[in-house]
């Protein structure tokens, strides 16, 4: 009966299932996918040529990771200094205990840390408002890799790598929190604080952002701060900086003390040297336009033209705050807001760069100071970016599109420049194994050196080699490790280890010969090892 029943029921047609088209990626999102990879993939290739050049202060950041591995020790701070924490050393420390020491391995967070820098620059020029064409030009920009940028970048001497991605974070979390309900924010304020409490014990360099961004929710989330958020934000603050906070409190130290101590060391440098260092040679460096420890006067061009964008990007900012009045979370309002707080930041940074000493004495291999600029570059460049796509102000546009053009076109011949002083810093690499595996062979264990021979030479043998710091007079100079002083002085056939051609070989040299005490030489590609004559 069923049977005869629905035997009667005419079937409805059914409508053939279409087999779903994938989704296509847009083309400038395809092609900012291959410019990322191909930023990332140029700088793994400059590590495995050991570019840039390592040196001590990498290396105790090593032997940070090595101990750290071992579990002889969890160091808060850069050994040797209350301040500058040591969070490279954490993340190195598993690939060390896997892979053992090697400057490839410290490196390698550091790459991955760029790669997310890449990454989350792409998000944060999509939020504030910038289309995909002009995020894929600053991907492209960050890309490029000059001598400065990628020591900034990938040397694990301590702070510098993990400041952009960090205060990129910030800012996009900052743009999440201006737009979204009250319900969905706790966990970006906790993020949030997290990642400005640990950005605090790690360097102070980003500060200025931590300070602009921090203004801008306070003026637009001060009611939503008095509650719940408040508490949550304060309390993931204090998470991130409690390796520095419980330092303090356990040892005394003053982390701020030490860090002012250090911005003033040394003779006081003249201001027109600060100034010169500052906005002169500061700005083409931190951008990526100069060549390996130099600034030709051609590619200081950026020196004019940052602070001019600098003031342009912020009157626009400020005419589309003028133009939206209302609700602080309305989508013109949000992104004009976060990008003027990076252009606050990235003027702090430069402010706080021009008084420092280190402007005027040492502003080639200080301009690292001014590494988190790049935080800034979604909102500096926004400016050019739209004049270059308006038709109707011609001679604004052609003027944008030729600033647009340098900054490509100057940081890709900065790159070339890195790319061919890339052989002869392998070949300097390749002597210092040589070095190591001397040593081995002469099964010297202790040995005395210049400080920017020492933890080097200690972290590539894995501490089967300990290095004391001697100036070039022979007397003590800075260890950073104390312990291995007393470890080498205990030693009464401890060697000597000097660059060929060197002062401190100059000073050695002279002990060489017949009598009680003399030293005999080997000399090695580059380097002289001199030992106690038996």
């Amino acid at each position: 009966m069923i049977t005869g029943m629905t035997a009667g029921v005419r079937e409805e047609p059914r409508e053939a299932v279409r087999p779903r088209t994938p989704r296509r990626l847009p083309l400038p999102t395809l092609l900012a996918l291959l410019v990322g990879f191909a930023g990332v993939g140029y700088r793994l290739a400059l590590l495995f040529a050991d570019v840039p050049p390592t040196n001590s202060d990498e290396a105790t950041m090593g032997l940070a990771a090595l101990h750290i591995a071992r579990g002889d020790g969890f160091p808060v701070w850069f050994y040797g200094q209350a301040y500058m924490g040591t969070l490279e050393a954490y993340l190195a420390a598993p690939l060390v205990a896997l892979a053992g020491p090697s400057v490839l391995v410290l490196r390698l967070p550091t790459l991955a840390l760029y790669a997310l820098f890449l990454l989350l620059s792409w998000r944060l020029t999509r939020r504030l408002g910038g289309d995909r064409w002009y995020a894929l030009f600053v991907v492209a920009v960050l890309a490029l890799g000059s001598d400065r940028v990628v020591k900034n970048q990938l040397i694990a001497g301590g702070g510098y790598p993990e400041l952009n991605p960090a205060g990129t974070a910030l800012a996009l979390l900052t743009v999440g929190l201006c737009v979204t309900g009250p319900g969905a924010r706790l966990p970006r304020w906790a993020a949030w604080g997290l990642i400005a409490g640990v950005l605090l014990w790690v360097d102070p360099l980003i500060l200025p952002y931590v300070l602009t961004l921090g203004a801008l929710l306070v003026a637009w989330r001060r009611r939503e701060l008095a509650g719940r958020a408040g508490f949550v934000l304060a309390g993931a603050l204090l998470l991130g900086a409690a390796p520095m906070l419980v330092d303090s409190i356990r040892h005394g130290r003053n982390p701020v003390t030490a860090v002012l101590a250090a911005g003033g060391s040394g003779a006081a440098a003249d201001w027109a040297d600060r100034l010169h260092g500052a906005l002169v040679l500061g700005p083409p460096l931190a951008m990526g336009f100069c060549s390996p420890g130099r600034c030709a006067t051609w590619q200081l061009w950026w020196a004019v033209a940052f602070p001019v964008l600098l003031v342009l990007a912020a009157l626009a900012v400020w005419r589309t705050l003028r133009r939206t009045p209302g609700r602080s979370g309305s989508a013109e309002r949000v992104p004009a807001g976060v990008r003027l707080a990076l252009l606050g930041g990235a003027t702090g940074v430069l402010a706080a760069y021009a008084v420092s000493n280190a402007a005027g004495q040492t502003p080639i291999e200080s301009s690292r100071y001014l590494s988190c600029l790049a935080v800034a570059v979604p909102a500096l460049l926004w400016p050019l970016w739209r004049a270059a796509r308006r038709p109707t102000a011609r001679v604004a546009g052609i003027a944008a599109v030729a600033v647009l053009a340098g900054v490509l076109g100057t940081g890709a011949a900065a790159t070339v420049d890195v790319i061919r002083a890339a052989p002869a810093v392998h070949a300097e690499a390749d002597r210092h194994r040589s070095l190591v595996d001397t040593l081995g062979a002469l099964d010297v264990r202790h040995v005395r050196g210049g400080y920017w021979t020492c933890n080097r030479l200690t972290y590539a043998t894995g501490e089967n080699v300990v290095c004391a710091v001697v100036d070039d007079d022979l007397t003590p100079g800075f260890d950073r490790l104390p312990a291995y002083r007393r470890e080498v002085a205990a030693d009464p056939d401890a060697a000597w280890v000097a660059p060929a051609g060197s002062p401190l070989a100059a000073r050695l040299d002279e002990r060489l010969g017949t009598e009680s005490g003399a030293l005999d030489v080997v000399t090695v590609a580059g380097w002289r090892i001199y030992l106690p004559r038996r």
